[in-house]
């Protein structure tokens, strides 16, 4: 088995073994500084009693647990309105940025900008306050507003990534720009849009913690409500630590999501290379005797 070494290009040259010995000595130390960090925030920990009994006691009671609960289930459908409604706002921005009417252009260009450079926090508490909306749909249009706009720039980047080329030869087909964008561009523009979508959805699901600014009872809305209950020494360390882990997860499950449906799209049929069956011995060709 031959192995070949990693050959040094303009921006990169192969370390010697000096400057390897270096690296591990660097990496070596800074993994010493990481445990250390851990360790004296863990000893903080105990040293202020946050893992006493009294202040872990709230989350062995029903009424917490269903309060939790209840929590994250509106941080969820507050999520699930709001990635709906921003990938359609997103498409629909996007298909007007690459319109041929000016207009259109113009207008859609115009919206995107100003959306995009507007604080997701001051949209929200602008359409809660000044139009008297309800807490939900004021946080799920502020969401939206924003993570809409952002997503529009994303599908026009990933439509225009796709060669020309392909552009091209679907209008030789006498296809229409619908179909052109419908079937050819948006298909093979969406693995290059993938993990910006992604990244942008764990966005919008973290931003849902905004709505307890505007009383929407959501996750960090009920962890507030835990946290300042004076009967329970006041317990904001454990509600963190319960709390955390879980928008954590949440996000790491979105991206495990875009990793899965990538893997699938590469193994779809329709997408991979067709197998020829190799020329046997004897084959003729149409019309050969």
């Amino acid at each position: 088995m031959t192995t070949h070494a990693p050959r040094a290009t303009a921006l990169y040259d192969i370390p010697g073994p000096v400057t390897r010995k270096r690296h591990r000595v660097y990496g070596i130390v800074s993994t010493v500084l990481i445990v250390a960090l851990v360790g004296w925030i863990i000893y903080l920990l105990f040293h202020t009693g946050q893992f006493t009994s009294t202040k872990w006691s709230p989350f062995v009671y029903k009424g917490i647990q269903e309060l939790l609960l209840r929590g994250l289930g509106n941080t969820l459908k507050a999520f699930a309105y709001a990635a709906v409604l921003s990938l359609l706002l997103g498409a629909v921005l996007a298909v007007g940025r690459l319109s041929e009417h000016r207009v259109v252009r113009w207008v859609s260009t115009l919206l995107v900008e100003f959306f995009r450079a507007m604080p997701v926090l001051v949209m929200i508490f602008f359409i809660f306050v000044a139009l008297k909306v309800q807490p939900l749909p004021a946080l799920v249009a502020g969401l939206t507003l924003y993570n809409g706009s952002v997503l529009a720039e994303v599908f026009r980047t990933g439509v225009n990534a796709v060669e020309r080329g392909q552009r091209e030869a679907a209008y030789a087909l006498g296809m229409r720009k619908t179909q052109v964008m419908s079937f050819v561009l948006a298909p093979q523009g969406v693995r290059a849009m993938l993990p910006a979508i992604i990244s942008q959805l764990v966005v919008a699901l973290k931003d849902t913690s905004l709505g307890y600014l505007i009383t929407y009872e959501e996750f960090l809305h009920a962890g507030k409500l835990i946290a300042s209950n004076l009967d329970y020494d006041l317990p904001f360390i454990p509600v963190v630590m319960v709390i955390s882990p879980i928008y954590i997860g949440m996000c790491m499950l979105l991206s495990w999501f875009a990793t899965w449906v990538a893997r699938r799209e590469r193994r779809n049929p329709k997408t991979e290379a067709v197998e020829v069956a190799p020329a046997e011995p004897g084959t003729l060709l149409p019309g050969v005797q």
